[in-house]
């Protein structure tokens, strides 16, 4: 996989899937813009590229949350990275609560952060691909775009409108040279399923690695799935080889 001469832009870049996907491209040969809420995060990822060898990545704190930051950083990441040619939109939230105790903030903050932010960073990037004729957005869904279970009313909306985001825009740039895909991890071995687990361990007084083994055993394989398996299927769908494969949804589950 070679994207020397691209520009990629990252969002929740410092850790977990974001950091592997951002590590993957950047091996590749990518320029990086690596954006999310926490500026040491985002500098430790940044430093781990540059010992690839790696030209310095653009580095920028959002709040995913945020329209007014969304917008205002992806003027600056356009600003100082020229372009944008790879859009990867990992950054999101996870927080699960019953329907009757979800309330409005609740739903708003993961339609906010998980639809309302890749729209806008669409937005923003999408005449620059159309121009050039060339583009690649990979949104970051889950197995919860495809489907429900309890607790997660709010989550799962947000994920679904994800994919409808991902397969709309991939119909609306159909023959562009632009490409829209998503991909749909299931539990994946990061920090909001070790965050998960100590929820679940302090409510029912199982220990934490139990509540772990209980949150992989929703993949089929019974693992939690490595972020770096995510990762290598972002960078196929950034890749050149990817030109004809839109509107398609890579389901990682094991």
């Amino acid at each position: 996989m070679d994207l020397s001469g691209r520009r990629a832009l990252v969002t929740g870049g410092g850790r977990g899937i974001g950091r592997a996907i951002a590590l993957a491209l950047a091996g590749a040969g990518a320029r990086l813009a690596l954006v999310g809420r926490t500026r040491g995060s985002l500098d430790a990822v940044a430093k781990e590229i540059v010992g690839l060898g790696a030209e310095p990545p653009v580095v920028a704190e959002m709040d995913a949350a945020d329209p007014e930051s969304v917008g205002a950083t992806s003027q600056r990441v356009l600003a100082a990275l020229g372009a944008v040619d790879v859009l990867v939109n990992n950054a999101g939230i996870a927080e699960s609560a019953p329907v009757a105790r979800t309330d409005l903030a609740f739903w708003a903050r993961h339609l906010a952060v998980n639809a309302t932010c890749p729209f806008l960073l669409t937005r923003a990037v999408l005449p620059g691909m159309l121009g050039r004729r060339w583009g690649r957005i990979v949104n970051v869904g889950s197995t919860a775009s495809l489907g429900g279970a309890p607790y997660i009313a709010a989550y799962a909306a947000s994920k679904h409108a994800l994919l409808g985001l991902t397969r709309a825009i991939a119909a609306e740039t159909a023959g562009t040279g632009v490409t829209v895909n998503a991909v749909c991890p299931g539990f994946v071995a990061t920090d909001i399923v070790w965050e998960s687990a100590r929820r679940i361990a302090g409510k029912t007084g199982t220990s934490f690695e139990n509540a772990v083994a209980r949150l992989a055993a929703f993949n089929p394989s019974g693992r939690l799935i490595a972020p770096e398996t995510v990762a290598a299927a972002v960078l196929e769908l950034a890749g050149g080889a990817a030109g004809q494969r839109s509107g398609d949804a890579v389901v990682i589950d094991g």
